[in-house]
Order: C-alpha cells, then structure tokens, then sequence
C-alpha cells in the first residue's frame, strides 16, 4: 500500500452571494448566459492583459496573500503578468514516480463504463470529455485525476512524464465556472472550451492530459505542437480565472494512495504542488 504525504484534504468552499443567484434563480440563469460565452471572456482576457489592468495587481496579491518572493515579480506589465506570473528555480522541485502536472486541489474518480461518477457532482462520460468514442474507450476501467486551480495557484502545468506527445486538440464550448455551485448543476467538464493532448509516456502507458477552461479565462495557452517531452517541462499556462487541469490514465497505469480515493467519497479535496508525488 502506496503512503505519501499529503496536506490536509480541505471541503470545498460553499458559494454563495453572485455566483448561488447565478446558478440557482431562473432569473440569475439568464444572465449567466452571456457570462459563459467566449466573447465576453475575450474581452475580459483583452482588457486584463492591457496595461490599463496593472492597477488590479496590488489588491489581487494581497486578498489571496500571494507569496511574491517564489515568482520572477519585477516586471509586470499587466494583469494577466502577475496571474501568469513564472516560479523561480527549485521552488517546484521534482520527486519521483507519478507527479502533479500542477498546483491545485485533487480529487482522483475511476473511470467504470466510460462513466466519471463524480460525488456529489454531475456524472459525466469520457466520450463527451474528449470529443472521441474511439480514444475514450483505451480509458474504460482507467482513473480520472481532476486538479481544481483556484485563482490564487500557480497558473502554470508540466508534462507528468517523458514521451511524445501529438497534437493539441481545442474543443469549443461554454465557460462556467469551476467552482463546485457550477459542478453540481451542469457537467462543466464537458460543456466548458478545453483542449487536450494524448501522450504516449515511458513510465505510466498512453494519458490524456485536458486542460478546461472556465468562467473569464482569457486563453489555455498550451506551448507545443507534437513532438518529444520531458518530465517537469513546463506545458502551458492559463490566463485569468480559476481552471482545471484533467489527467486521464488507463487501467492498472499507476497506483494511487487510498488516501486520495477516500478523500474524494468523502467530498474533500487534496491539496497538491507540481512536481509533488502523488502515486507510483
């Protein structure tokens, strides 16, 4: 039996105010519409990423007591500068067997007739997640690890492992939020844009890695196109907003801790660092 050491599982937050109106009143579901849509959060991403933004910075660092001294933080230019902000050497260090793609909050599902059966959540299929019945099928009997970026993580992903990788795959939708009032009303995972890339890796077999979009996130900027990649090399970034980064393994691929398995029936969320080991 595999034994890590964890942070302490945390509940997800209870959303209330703006975003209980806009999932949970008729009239509020109306106005969400045009919220969700690409344009808008294009022009979102276009003004955060002006100059005009660099005003927001101050406050944002402060209200999500952001640690400026991990990131290279002498030259923002913008919003989006400081959310995308880079991490300094060794901050994010390497440990071994299967790491985390990300910072952000885990929950591990198994994957049983194509089926995710999120707790407490929508349930979803992985046919729908990748746009491709054929693909999904390799993952039946796999396991689904979802890490839930909130706005205060690092907004930078990594390659999990060393392979090849194809090319990127961008599949349009909505952008709801990733935030649980919005998992629990609509299967945000495969409604939301998102963009996905199949690897081929040394140590764990065939993986999806989908990167999902979210309520004004400007842009899911992934770096490359096909070709080799490394451990630990850095995948891409998201611009403004909290997103989810989605890893998809197949059967028997990798062994994870109970602990992470329980965590999730119980409905908590674990709390992980890229590079941080996760499973073997």
């Amino acid at each position: 039996m595999i034994k890590l050491n964890f942070e302490k599982a945390i509940a997800p937050p209870k959303d209330g105010g703006t975003l209980r109106f806009l999932y949970h009143n008729a009239f509020g579901r109306f106005l969400l519409r045009p919220l969700i849509s690409r344009p808008i959060s294009k022009l979102a991403g276009a003004y955060l990423s002006s100059r005009l933004s660099k005003g927001l910075i101050k406050k944002f660092v402060k209200n999500n007591n952001i640690d400026l001294n991990e990131f290279y933080s002498d030259d923002f230019h913008c919003f989006n500068d400081c959310f995308c902000r880079k991490i300094k050497e060794g901050k994010r260090p390497l440990e071994e067997g299967l790491i985390a793609p990300c910072d952000g909050l885990l929950s591990v599902y198994p994957i049983e007739d194509g089926l995710v059966l999120p707790i407490k959540q929508s349930q979803y299929s992985i046919a729908e997640l990748l746009d491709d019945d054929v693909l999904a099928k390799e993952f039946d009997g796999g396991t689904v690890l979802v890490f839930r970026l909130c706005v205060n993580h690092y907004h930078r992903y990594s390659y999990f492992d060393d392979g090849v990788k194809g090319d990127n795959k961008f599949i349009k939708g909505r952008l709801h939020t990733v935030r649980p009032i919005a998992l629990g009303q609509y299967p945000v995972f495969t409604q939301n844009c998102r963009e996905m890339t199949v690897m081929d890796t040394v140590h764990f077999g065939k993986a999806v890695q989908v990167e999902v979009g979210a309520m004004l996130v400007g842009k899911i900027a992934n770096l490359h196109g096909s070709g080799p990649i490394r451990r630990g090399e850095e995948k891409g970034m998201f611009l403004y907003g909290g997103s989810t980064v989605v890893l998809l393994l197949q059967k028997d691929a990798a062994t994870l801790p109970d602990e992470l398995y329980e965590n999730t029936r119980l409905g908590l969320e674990t709390p992980v660092r890229m590079g941080q080991q996760i499973g073997d």
